[in-house]
């Protein structure tokens, strides 16, 4: 009786919908904070937004990212602070994505991008520097060989949705808290948690004239 009913199980799950896909063929949407391959963001003029403070590295229960600072040069400042990343490093080997990095970071340095699908032939390779992490003179993500970057997965970061709403707090929906990157500008605030609010549509902007702006760094 036992096997009889081994196969009732098999044979009634054949009729169901199937919960697996075909990957690579077939792939899932990302949510929006999905926690992916990190970023260092510029602000729109081009300068770096990390200061070299180390919160991230303090905070990272991986002990993945290591920082050392150092002092701006007063003839071409890299950072509008007083001093800025001279080393950042990240080993993927270790980073658990948690996302913590980009909450602490005080200046929005650090965002987390969709892209999870990258691997490696040695271990040196899984070593991110700050040349391979630091968005390039477009803002856009470095694509290194063997990353494989798809549509969409530089935008919506997580970085993006968990400022605009500290905490998860709907208080803070609708309101622009993020300062403006180099190559997307100011994006929008986060909207759907209060049921009353409608819904932005997908890749919506703010109109940067009408919205609240973030105090501008010096």
């Amino acid at each position: 009786m036992g096997y009889f009913g081994g196969f009732r199980v098999t044979l009634k799950t054949m009729l169901e919908d199937r919960v697996t896909v075909q990957y690579p063929e077939d792939k899932r949407p990302k949510p929006e904070r999905f926690h992916g391959r990190h970023v260092l963001n510029r602000y729109e003029d081009g300068m770096e937004k990390c200061i070299g403070c180390e919160l991230c590295a303090g905070v990272c229960p991986a002990r993945c990212i290591y920082v050392r600072g150092a002092d701006n040069p007063p003839e071409a400042p890299v950072s509008p602070g007083e001093r800025f990343g001279f080393v950042y490093e990240i080993n993927y080997l270790r980073c658990i994505h948690c996302d913590l990095c980009v909450e602490a970071c005080p200046t929005e340095a650090i965002t987390e991008t969709k892209l999870f699908e990258f691997s490696f032939t040695n271990r040196r390779d899984a070593i991110y520097t700050k040349d391979e992490l630091l968005v390039d003179d477009d803002g856009k993500p470095r694509d290194l060989p063997w990353e494989d970057w798809h549509p969409g997965d530089d935008e919506h970061t997580s970085a993006w949705m968990r400022a605009t709403s500290p905490s998860g707090s709907a208080e803070y929906e609708g309101q622009v808290q993020w300062s403006g990157e180099l190559g997307y500008g100011v994006r929008s605030s986060e909207d759907g948690q209060n049921p009353a609010q409608p819904h932005p549509s997908e890749g919506d902007h703010v109109d940067t004239a009408d919205a609240e702006q973030p105090e501008a760094h010096h």
